[in-house]
Parts: C-alpha cells; sequence; structure tokens
C-alpha cells in the first residue's frame, strides 16, 4: 500500500503519478484512475473519452516515439515497461527528454505534443491508456527514430534486439523533425470594435465573423475544425437594445446571444477548448447598487434576456470565462465619441442622468481577457469593467465635453423617463454599476475610468478610424 502522489519532470507538463496499490494473498487493487484525488493533487482534468489498451506479446516490444495530437494518462495492467517521452513542442524545451519504469504503482500524464515510447520489460504485458480525443484514420503527427544518439536514452533492451515495426524504423531524426505546434486561437466577431482589440492581444489568432461561420447553421458547425483550437474567444453578438423588442430582432438577438453560446460550451466540452465569452451587466435588472457574480440573474428587456441565456449556457462547460462588462468604448461608432463630436459642433445635448454604471474600454476588457488565461485563474464568471466611481451617462458626458475644450455644464441632465418619452425603447437597469473584488482577488487591477477616458481621446485618430 502507498500514498497516491503526483511528481513533475523536466518536460513542462510531463507528470509522474505513483498510485496507491493494495494488495493481499489474492493480488492487488488500484483506483487506476481517478479525477478528484489526482486534479487535487495537481493533474490537469484532462476529461479522457477513450480507453486504449495496447498487448504486447514478447519482452522487448518497443513502439514510438510517437507524438500524438492528445493529452493521455498512461499505466499498466501488468508487467513493466520501460517508458521514455522527448518534447516535440515549438519553444525552449524542444527535445528535452524524460525516461522512467512504469509497472503497476505508476502512471504518467503526457500532454499534447510530447513523444512517448515504450518497451516491455516481460512477456505479455498490457498497458493502457487515456485520451482526450478521439482516434481518427490518417491522423498524422511528428514522429521521431528511436535510436536517436543526441537523445540519449537509455534503453534496457538494446533496439537491434528488439521487435520494432517498419514505420518506427522509418522514423526521422530529431534535426528532421518540425516541432508540433500549439493548439490555435480562434476570435469568433473578430469583426465588431471587441473583436478587433482582441486581434494584436491574440497575434495568429484565426478570426471569422458570422458571415464566415453561422454557429446556428448545424452543418456549418459540423463542418469547422474544432479540435485544432485550444481557446475560442466569442465576441459576436446581437447589440441592438431597442431593435430587439421587434419580431426580427428578438429572432435574431436569441440566436446569436443565446443560441450559439450554448453551441459553443458544448462544443468546448467535447473538444476540451478553453471558451471566453462576454457578457453584459443587462442580465441584471439594475435595481442592486452594486452587483456580484453570484447575483441572480433578473433581465428586463429581450436582448437581456438573451445574454443572460447565453451566460447561463457557456456556465455549463467545464473550461469556461464568462467575462460580463458594461458601457463598452472601442473602435467605431459609441458613446464618447458621439459625445466628443457634439462637443466639437457646438451642441448642448440633454443626457440621461438617472442610470449610472461605469466605463469598460476595449483596451480594459482584452488585458482581463489576457490576465485571467494567464494566470490560469479559476473558470467562472467575473465582471469587468474600469474602476472608479460609478457615474451617469451625463456626468461621463460633461467629462467628455471638459476633456473637448467645453464646460461640463453644457450637458443638459435628464430623466430616461424624459429621454424615452415618444420613443419605442427596452428598458434599462438604472444601475450598471458591478463589484469587481473577484477579477481583483486573481491579481487584476482595473484602470480608472476617467484616466482611460483621457488616454482614448488623447490617442483617437479621427482621420485614421473615422467611427465607421
Amino acid at each position: 500500500m502507498s500514498d497516491l502522489t503526483v511528481e513533475t519532470t523536466p518536460i513542462p507538463g510531463l507528470l509522474v503519478v505513483r498510485l496507491d496499490v493494495r494488495e493481499d494473498a489474492r493480488g492487488w487493487f488500484k483506483e487506476n484512475w481517478q479525477r478528484e484525488k489526482m486534479v487535487a493533487l495537481g493533474l490537469p482534468d484532462f476529461g479522457p473519452v477513450q480507453n486504449n489498451i495496447s498487448f504486447n506479446a514478447a519482452r522487448g516490444a518497443t513502439r514510438g516515439i510517437h507524438t500524438e495530437p492528445w493529452d493521455k494518462f498512461v499505466s499498466v495492467a501488468n508487467g513493466r515497461i520501460f517508458a521514455a517521452w522527448v518534447d516535440m513542442r515549438e519553444g525552449k524545451s524542444f527535445g528535452t527528454t524524460f525516461h522512467v519504469e512504469i509497472d503497476p504503482s505508476v502512471a504518467v500524464f503526457v500532454p499534447r505534443g510530447v513523444g512517448n515510447s515504450y518497451q516491455t520489460l516481460e512477456d505479455g504485458v498490457a498497458y493502457t491508456y487515456l485520451v482526450n480525443d478521439h482516434w481518427r484514420p490518417g491522423t498524422a503527427y511528428p514522429a521521431l527514430h528511436l535510436g536517436d544518439e543526441t537523445l540519449g536514452i537509455p534503453w534496457p533492451i538494446p533496439l537491434d534486439e528488439c521487435e520494432i515495426s517498419e514505420k518506427d524504423l522509418a522514423n526521422p531524426k530529431l534535426d528532421a523533425v518540425t516541432p508540433m505546434a500549439p493548439k490555435k486561437t480562434l476570435i469568433i466577431g473578430a469583426l465588431g470594435q471587441l473583436g478587433r482589440a482582441l486581434q494584436p492581444v491574440f497575434p495568429g489568432a484565426d478570426l471569422v465573423d458570422v458571415a464566415e461561420l453561422d454557429l446556428t447553421d448545424a452543418d456549418a458547425v459540423a463542418a469547422w475544425p474544432w479540435q485544432d483550437y485550444g481557446l475560442v474567444l466569442n465576441a459576436a453578438a446581437y447589440t441592438a437594445v431597442d431593435a430587439a423588442e421587434t419580431p426580427d430582432g428578438r429572432r435574431t438577438a436569441w440566436a446569436a446571444n443565446a443560441t450559439a453560446p450554448a453551441t459553443l460550451a458544448r462544443l468546448s466540452d467535447e473538444h476540451g477548448f478553453t471558451l471566453v465569452h462576454y457578457s453584459s451587466e443587462y442580465v441584471f435588472d439594475g435595481t442592486v447598487p452594486d452587483h456580484t457574480e453570484d447575483e441572480p440573474v433578473s433581465p428586463l428587456g429581450v436582448y437581456a434576456q438573451s445574454k443572460a441565456a447565453g451566460d447561463l449556457a457557456v456556465g455549463t462547460a467545464a473550461r469556461h470565462y464568462v467575462l460580463r462588462t458594461s458601457w463598452v468604448i472601442g473602435r467605431g461608432n459609441n458613446f464618447v465619441r458621439t459625445m466628443k463630436r457634439l462637443a466639437d459642433q457646438g451642441v448642448s445635448p440633454d443626457v440621461v442622468s438617472d442610470q449610472v454604471g461605469r466605463l469598460t474600454f476595449t483596451s480594459e476588457l482584452t488585458r482581463a481577457t489576457r490576465h485571467l488565461l494567464d494566470v490560469a485563474a479559476p473558470f467562472g464568471t467575473y465582471n469587468l469593467s474600469n474602476s472608479g466611481p460609478a457615474m451617469s451617462w451625463a456626468e461621463i458626458a460633461g467629462a467628455v465635453f471638459e476633456l473637448a475644450g467645453r464646460s461640463a455644464t453644457d450637458v443638459r441632465p435628464i430623466t430616461t423617463a424624459e429621454y424615452a418619452a415618444g420613443k419605442s425603447l427596452s428598458p434599462r437597469p438604472a444601475s450598471s454599476t458591478m463589484s469587481l473584488d473577484k477579477i481583483r482577488a486573481t491579481g487584476f487591477e482595473s484602470v480608472d475610468a476617467m484616466v482611460a477616458l483621457d488616454d482614448y481621446l488623447a490617442g483617437w485618430n479621427p482621420a485614421a478610424d473615422p467611427g465607421t
């Protein structure tokens, strides 16, 4: 009997698991895979979907070095094997090796992109492995010659005495291998103001918009190579709050804001990618001064209801972040630019003063996204806006006017009821202010909204970005 432990190795992410094997006169028993205990000890929650067994008739059967595009959890059902791994991933650890003898008391977690090889040390050995993607005929992946002397693998049985397949004998040496690239990032809604802001933060990401990938089209979804992605950023949304109250708008809002995120949540679990979804403080009715992440949703209008439904759907995925945000400002037409234009034109507008919240600049939203991923923050929902005191739309407009050289008093405060008179509008939450305590606990400190506003207007070049 031994304690369950997890040990690191020189290869990043390659972990040796010492299993708790219980023996008596009848034989032995072990928990070969125990998700709760192993994850608590540091093993990735990798979501296995297939179990394979490789039976090897004779001592000296040697397989590898194969670099499959999935994670593996390897152990033996009986006997002993010598196992060796080579890091075949792009990066500074490329070519790093590790080896260990595996008997029923040892298992190894092998991350995607690490080449693995096994040599049986006894007759009649069966080793078993869990993988988190289904094997597909014709799948190509890098392979490496077992006898590459640059690796220094100390095979217990000389390779010229072993049973090795013709295919493995033909594998190239390390200097001729193309390293395995990491899984890709996909930005959905790449042409929107948030999607455009995400692009420089995630360089090299695949970029799609609704015209290229309709997540409500089952055939289009089935044809997309989701297995190629490790991260999907869903920046697509229907944001026409008032138009969502119309028959056509209602259907479009629910398709974009609820159905599409639900599809992505299902795909995230099927293919193991991390899903980042962007939501809105509109999921709340605005009757609480400071909204927290665990407040029950209470949406008012159709847009708000569709966003709340999307939040709930994404929350079912094992690997998800929902970033709830408010009053987003980025490239393109937005409230700040409208106020700046009116200030420059000498107009003195009427602006609502009884709706309060904080601006969220897309630069802050993308910075928070990168932070959560980089620090591997716990999955879940996070509020995100710029920091500082809650302000009304009228107060923000006044701040823009002052930065434009006008007086804040040139903005006339009015009530929501006054603004809505004679118009067909969706209801708005009176308070859009959200607590930032949860994301702050991950080490993220938001930039004050008024500091960000000053920087935004100072750095805006209307000629280069006219707001279209």
